[in-house]
């Protein structure tokens, strides 16, 4: 096998090879092999010219003269092989076997130590010229032979049906890799070469049965298990006597050639262990179990049992009715039946089986007149012929066994509830049983309801005898999500269930039962009733709302956790649960999400981030919120809204069947306690002018969490009630920012923030001068970052003070102590003197800063004449009412123009010495002092004439008000003069009008007089008063 596995590996890889030129293979090397064993090493040419049949010629070259050849054996040449191989050659232990003209195979029968080395094939040419390679060499190494395999010779006795094991010890110490093969034999006849394979475990660690023993194999009879590293244990749960002989153990040795093929290279076989199986006793009887006597339709079994003879014989079963024979099992469990039997087990009523090795079985499922009689079994043991047939080694008959009829007795019908209670819940299961007393037989059954206040009955559901069912058609259909179930719990117990009540299946069950005789002309039935009452789940529904954190620090975790009770307390309903949240100022409930029945969520969109940071939980009756980094934001009120559904809303959308909220609950969000503590101890430093220094804010403890710290640095001068400015503040985001006392680049770039760590914050102050001298010390702040994006202040802590002084210099300003007073009047001018005790020396310049104070002020920098003669003011509005100069080297003055009551106070000065410093140099301020404090008092100024009148309110008030009134009355005078002119100017134009119409009657009053006269009469009349010469005459005419 071997060998055909070489063979076929080295014909595949030669196919590989192209043509065109001549190209001698062999096997890919390097080759393993064990001392002792044989090897074949193949070797082809391809892509020559001449005749069909090549020769070959096979070297060797060993390790200790690796250049040396040394020639083996050729096809060509007898004469061609050295001394050192020519005995092994001429013995045939080394020999060359052709498969074709152009490939053969080198075979060394015994591998030797000493054959370790690089071979060689080689093929004469026999081309017309030299054209591709005539030889090609392959590695040989051979190791020691290190398989051992052992087994301890016994005989052995056992007994038919007794287990065995045997134990094989096999081991390997070969340093390449290699699988390992062990096989189990026997032989029944004492000859090897004859010997049968049971059982073997392959290189691929796969077990494979022998062809003999695959059907024991399969049955878990035969077995092989390795034990340990070396062990390897035979197990025969059941011995046969076919099992009797001589066993051995083989084990091989593989090794994976660099072609991917396994080769074994070594085989071992341990010594023989004889086995005698002694056959058991096969004498045995036949005895039948039944009921004499059995109910008409009900079902009858007889049992045929075989008593005695061996622990696992091969046994075949015939049955007998009243002589005559009904079915025929043999030892292979073929089923051969009668005609007149046949049609009855095709439809289910008759079954003939093989119960055990020892029982066969004989079933009727409805025992009917045709069936009373007498039963016989005969049993025969028998044993599998040589050709394949069975062979009867004894056969017994048992007694016959007469079986008669029962005819069937009136029966009672007990209606009843699972757990005896007639009142449920709503949503809880109803559970009805409808037990039938009497004699086993086939039944159906249908159930009833009558609801309440009603007397028509409802079809509930049925059973027919066959097991089919039906449901009614209000209690759904027949599906995995029907609500009604109807079961047989055995032949005389019908189980009626409705998983999940109403309210309307309240009222009274009716279970009615049928039997079906055969001799009877229409079915047998009995009728049983029992009430239920289903309460309403509404009024035993309660819901409570609980957290075991109802006031949460900030950032902290807190649950909310909503409990639904019901009267009973294994009701499993659907609920949804409905999450709701009021906040602190809003007079209505948010929703926050709704947990439905059907296992979704939704979300609501109050607060964006309470999705992100929610667990939520819940099982039957029980629904937890747990809500991660609590902000300001979730505090407020909450309430859970519960909903009950029927089970079936799982799959359809049904009605909600009760519903309830619990009680509110308010949740409060806190901030936490700061932990914050700072370096509170006091010090002093003391430096060189112009050095640079740090001053250190030291964190002793703070809080945990997501806080920042915000540093604030402050500074206080060495002068007396100086007040504490502001330097620097380094907020919680890192950003600085500058103190309006120090916004200009000079001291924005004097003082320097740097936050060394967690714990340790530097104040740096670069070229240190007079000025610089005085108190330092830091306010710390503690902030918290919440995720809504804001920041909480925990605490604040000030440290300690750091005071600063410069190290003498020699130089000393001194500046006159002498306190005084200063008078002046309101709106007059005042100066402030300022002088040095002595000018200073010439190289040094001067500033002074003037200062106000005022009782229950703090005080205030008025202005500031720096030494470089640059004037600043503490306030611009100060420019054009102060100024300071230098009227002598010794001597500051401050001018106050218009001096009002408010300037009264205090008012000193505070002049620094400033000198040349460092490299390159700069100005440095080295030595500074302070004055004493000059008292201004403002005297009120005697009043003027326009001050009086400023000074009275209602007579500034009517001089105010005055000329308003006086232009308005002017006005409505020139309106009224103007009236009554245009009135008087109608008033003349009609009167000139009129005029003007007196004197055209006149005219024509001359002319008509005669003639009025003649015809009539003639009168005037006066209208009014208006005017003597105002008439309206009348003219009468006929």
């Amino acid at each position: 096998m071997a060998r055909f596995s070489q063979v076929a590996s080295f014909f595949l890889f030669l196919t590989k090879l192209s043509t065109g030129q001549r190209e001698v293979t062999v096997q890919k090397g390097p080759l393993f092999r064990a001392e002792g064993y044989p090897i074949s090493i193949g070797c082809k040419v391809t892509g020559y010219q001449g005749p069909s049949e090549q020769h070959f010629q096979w070297s060797v070259y060993l390790p200790r003269a690796p250049t040396q050849e040394i020639q083996i054996i050729s096809t060509k040449d007898a004469t061609f092989s050295y001394a050192v191989y020519a005995r092994r050659v001429q013995s045939r232990e080394i020999y060359v076997e052709k498969v074709q003209g152009n490939s053969v195979f080198l075979h060394i029968s015994k591998l030797q130590m000493k054959d370790s080395g690089e071979y060689e094939c080689h093929t004469p040419n026999t081309d017309g010229k030299y054209y591709g390679s005539y030889s090609a060499k392959t590695n040989l190494i051979v190791i020691p032979d290190t398989l051992s395999a052992a087994m301890t010779s016994q005989t052995l006795s056992k007994e038919e049906g007794e287990p065995l094991e045997l134990t094989c010890e096999s081991s390997k110490a070969t340093a390449q890799h290699t699988h390992l093969s062990v096989t189990w034999y026997l032989m029944q006849d004492g000859e090897r070469s004859q010997a049968s394979k049971i059982i073997s475990l392959s290189k691929d660690f796969m077990l494979l049965p022998g062809p003999l023993y695959t059907e024991r194999f399969a049955a878990g009879d035969v077995r092989l298990d390795k034990l340990g590293v070396t062990t390897f244990r035979l197990s025969i749960g059941r011995l046969q006597p076919s099992d009797q002989g001589q066993l051995f153990c083989e084990a091989t040795e593989w090794i994976q050639d660099p072609d991917e093929t396994w080769t074994s290279i070594t085989k071992k076989q341990t010594d023989q262990t004889t086995l005698r199986v002694q056959p058991a006793v096969r004498d045995f009887q036949v005895n039948i179990m039944a009921e004499s006597t059995v109910p008409e339709g009900k079902p009858l079994e007889l049992v045929c049992l075989v008593m005695g003879g061996g622990q696992y014989p091969q046994l075949q079963g015939t049955w007998f009715f009243n002589d005559v024979e009904m079915a025929h099992i043999d030892a292979g469990g073929v089923l051969r039946l009668k005609k007149d039997y046949q049609e009855r087990a095709s439809q289910g009523q008759l079954q003939v089986s093989k119960l055990s090795p020892k029982a066969f079985s004989l079933k009727i499922f409805s025992v009917g007149p045709e069936d009373e009689g007498a039963y016989r079994c005969a049993v025969a043991e028998v044993t599998r012929a040589q050709m394949g047939s069975w062979q009867v080694l004894q056969k017994k008959q048992s007694p016959d066994s007469y079986v008669h009829l029962r005819k069937s007795a009136a029966r009672h019908v007990v209606v009843s509830t699972k757990n005896r209670q007639q009142a449920v819940w709503e949503g809880e299961a109803l559970t009805l049983l409808c037990k039938v007393g009497g004699a086993e037989s086939l039944l159906s059954v249908t159930w009833w309801h009558i609801p309440q206040d009603q007397t028509q009955p409802e079809f509930v559901a049925g059973m027919g005898q066959d097991g089919t069912m039906q449901l009614g058609a209000s209690y759904g259909e027949l599906d995995n999500h029907s609500n009604t179930r109807l079961e047989k719990m055995d032949w005389a117990t019908f189980q009626l269930e409705i998983t999940s009540t109403t309210i309307t299946d309240s009222g009274t069950y009716e279970c009615r039962v049928s039997e079906m005789t055969r001799n009877q002309a229409r079915d047998q039935s009995w009728a049983q009733k029992t009430s239920v009452t289903v309460k309403p789940l509404e009024s035993s529904l309660q819901v409570s709302l609980m957290s075991r954190q109802p006031q949460v620090k900030l950032t902290n975790t807190f649950d909310l956790s909503c409990i639904a009770r019901v009267g009973y307390s294994d009701l499993k309903v659907p609920l949804t649960v409905t999450w709701q949240f009021q906040a602190a100022r809003s007079r209505s409930f948010d929703l926050l999400l709704r947990i439905t029945h059907n296992g979704t969520i939704e979300w609501g969109n109050f607060l964006p981030q309470f999705q992100k940071k929610t667990k939520v939980s819940q099982s039957l009756f029980h629904s937890q919120l747990l809500i991660h980094d609590a902000t300001e934001e979730e505090a407020g009120v909450y309430q859970c809204n519960v909903e009950v559904y029927d089970r079936s809303s799982l799959h359809t959308n049904g009605p909600v069947r009760a519903s309830a909220i619990s009680h509110p609950l308010r949740i409060t969000v806190t901030l936490p306690e700061s932990k914050l503590k700072v370096n509170s101890s006091s010090q002093v430093q003391e430096i060189s002018i112009n050095s640079n220094t740090d001053i250190e804010c030291n964190i002793l403890c703070q809080s945990t969490g997501n806080l920042q710290l915000a540093v604030t640095w402050y500074f206080s001068a060495m002068s007396t009630n100086a007040p504490w400015l502001r330097i620097l503040e380094m907020d919680r985001t890192h950003v600085v920012k500058y103190g309006d006392e120090f916004q200009t680049t000079r001291r924005k770039q004097k003082f320097h923030a740097e936050k060394v760590s967690q714990d340790l914050f530097q104040l740096h102050i670069l070229n240190v001068e007079d000025s610089d001298q005085g108190k330092y010390h830091c306010a710390v702040e503690e902030w918290l970052w919440s995720t809504n994006g804001t920041w909480h202040k925990l605490g604040e802590k000030t440290s300690g003070l750091t005071e600063l002084k410069l190290r003498p210099t020699g130089s000393k300003v001194r500046i006159s102590k002498v306190s005084g007073t200063e008078n002046a009047s309101e709106h007059s001018e005042v100066a402030i003197h300022c002088s040095l005790e002595s000018a200073g020396s010439p190289a040094s310049l001067f500033s002074v800063m003037w200062y106000w104070n005022r009782e229950n002020s703090g005080s205030k920098m008025l202005v500031h004449l720096q030494h470089d003669g640059l004037l600043k003011y503490g306030e611009e509005g100060l420019r054009r009412r102060l100024h300071c100069y230098r009227s002598s080297p010794a001597d500051f003055v401050l001018m106050m123009h218009r001096v009002e009551m408010e300037d009264a106070g205090m008012y000193w000065c505070r002049v620094a010495e400033w000198q040349l410093h460092g490299n390159p140099s700069k100005w440095v301020s080295q030595a500074s002092d302070e004055s004493q404090h000059v008292v201004l008092t403002v005297l009120p100024s005697e009043p003027t004439f326009p001050s009086r009148i400023c000074s009275s309110a209602p007579l500034l008030h009517f001089l105010f008000i005055c000329p308003f009134v006086m232009l308005i009355l002017l006005f409505l005078s020139l309106l009224c003069l103007y009236w009554k002119a245009r009135k008087l100017s109608t008033l003349s134009l009609n009167i000139q009008k009129e005029k003007a119409l007196w004197v055209d009657l006149k005219r024509a009053g001359s002319r008509t007089t005669h003639r009025l006269e003649e015809d009539g009469e003639y009168s005037w009349i006066p209208r009014g008063t208006c005017s003597p010469v105002e008439r309206v005459w009348t003219l009468e005419l006929d």
